[in-house]
């Protein structure tokens, strides 16, 4: 099943637009998209708890239009426009008044999951950040993006389960949010800046003289315009890497004080983030010039392992 882009969702579903549907087919649409967009979902279904899928598709939902808002409209002033009306659509949501079909299928699921907008609205944020910041001197301001950009997401995972009461839950979950961003950003480093005109890369993470220019460069030829750049190159990523494992380290504090049918939704995030991680180690951390990403056995192998925790949960 393809998707839609988000300009073709716009004409149906964006600004003035009232389509009125009901909570039913708001649900039924959140799931298409969901179904859409991620080919991993109908497998990755199984694992989630059937009281919880609702929820995450239309949770999902929201950050997929909120995501494509910022990323795929191509003018960071029209994105911020429509940032704006996502974020008063989310407002009126919590005061009663959806209209959107993502945000009547949340408002029908307050009572079982009793959503605060906070988390929501906080994720709009970091994309409108998006929108205005592209580089970034330190790296408390990285992780101040990330606090906003991919923390709540967890939380809202912890919502759906009710487990968002623990501080210890809370902690290590924002922090295996915050590492799983961290290794997007390192993943993506070349395709941010060709198509987007960011570096998420702290300025103050390294001395490397003409940094932007060499990496345009380097990007522009496809081989490095000079051998010492290449080992600056790596010697750089290798200790954003090492910055980032610590909060992979948090998965299983976090699976410990979960319930049994969580865990294996949140363990198989992680562990695909994990392991993302581990293959720009493998690449010898030249990102610049290669997109790591997970082999298709990879793949099977963590939704297998995820399946088999579900299993052992259910026996």
């Amino acid at each position: 099943m393809s998707e839609t882009s988000i300009i073709d969702r716009l004409e149906t579903w964006g600004p003035g637009r009232n389509p009125g549907l009901d909570a039913e087919a708001s649900l039924a649409y959140c799931r298409k998209l969901t179904l859409g967009h991620y080919e991993n979902f109908p497998v990755l279904s199984r694992i989630v708890p059937r009281t919880l899928r609702d929820g995450a598709s239309a949770v999902y939902a929201f950050c997929r239009w909120a995501d494509d808002l910022g990323d795929e409209i191509g003018d960071p002033e029209r994105s911020l426009e429509l940032l704006g009306w996502w974020r008063a659509e989310t407002i009126a949501c919590f005061e009663g008044q959806a209209s959107h079909p993502v945000f009547v299928a949340l408002a029908s699921l307050m009572d079982r999951h009793q959503f605060t907008p906070d988390p929501f609205l906080d994720l709009i944020s970091a994309f409108e950040q998006d929108q205005r910041v592209t580089r970034y001197d330190t790296w408390d301001q990285l992780i101040d993006y990330c606090r906003r950009s991919a923390d709540p997401v967890g939380r809202l995972v912890l919502r759906l389960g009710d487990q968002d009461h623990d501080p210890d839950a809370l902690s290590a979950s924002d922090a295996v949010c915050t590492a799983l961003q961290l290794t997007n950003h390192w993943q993506d480093v070349n395709r941010d800046l060709r198509e987007r005109d960011r570096i998420y890369i702290p300025a103050d993470c390294h001395d490397i003289p003409d940094f932007e220019d060499r990496m345009r460069r380097t990007i522009a030829l496809g081989h490095a315009p000079d051998h010492e750049f290449y080992g600056q190159w790596r010697t750089l990523m290798r200790s954003l890497v090492d910055r980032t494992w610590p909060g992979f380290e948090r998965t299983e504090p976090l699976l410990d004080v979960l319930p049994a049918d969580l865990r294996p939704m949140v363990w198989l995030f992680a562990a695909g983030g994990s392991h993302v991680l581990r293959r720009i180690e493998q690449i010898n951390y030249e990102t610049i010039l290669f997109r790591p990403r997970l082999r298709a056995w990879s793949k099977i192998a963590l939704v297998l392992s995820a399946r088999r925790m579900a299993r052992r949960r259910a026996a």
